[in-house]
């Protein structure tokens, strides 16, 4: 028997009836799934510190347990010294497994350490995808506060199968991320 994720487990026992039933689909195969998980930081300030995105590196490593890469500059910019081929971002983009765990510790444990939380916004792209912002890095319980060499902001991009807005707010509140209450 091997290992599946409880929220893969929750998405096919519980996700897909309730959307099914919301959606009215006649196929399994039509419900929006999540296909990835996308985490990224832009570090400008790496232009002047190179030891910026050895430590960026390490946080997003330990925070998703997947190694990072550092994203280049594609162009020269003269105004902000930058020049092609620079390191000046790192990401990571988690499927499968690692996709379920990183989501479970991000609604269960992440989020709620955030000060004064009431849920995040309703900001999708207009194609089922949604953009979280995260403003600092420390409400990860893998990241060590006292080790912090800066408060560095993040992004989580969750990509989804879903041709709408709606249907990907319902996919993804299906799975618990924890909304404010929008009126639509």
């Amino acid at each position: 028997m091997s290992y599946i994720p409880s929220l893969q487990k929750k998405y096919k026992e519980e996700v897909i009836p309730a959307l099914m039933k919301e959606f009215s689909y006649k196929s399994v195969m039509q419900v929006p799934r999540l296909q990835k998980i996308v985490v990224n930081q832009g570090l400008g300030d790496a232009i002047a510190d190179k030891k910026l995105i050895d430590i960026s590196l390490n946080e997003v490593s330990n925070i998703t347990g997947q190694k990072a890469v550092s994203t280049m500059s594609k162009k020269d910019i003269s105004n902000f010294k930058l020049r092609k081929d620079m390191p000046i971002g790192v990401k990571v983009t988690l499927r499968r497994d690692r996709m379920y765990e990183f989501l479970e510790r991000l609604i269960s444990v992440s989020l709620p350490r955030i000060r004064d939380f009431k849920g995040i916004n309703y900001k999708f792209d207009g194609r089922g995808n949604y953009t979280l912002g995260v403003t600092e890095q420390i409400i990860f319980p893998e990241i060590d506060i006292d080790k912090i060499h800066k408060i560095i902001g993040m992004e989580v991009c969750f990509v989804t199968t879903a041709d709408t807005d709606e249907e990907g707010y319902a996919l993804l509140r299906e799975f618990g991320i924890p909304f404010k209450n929008i009126k639509r």
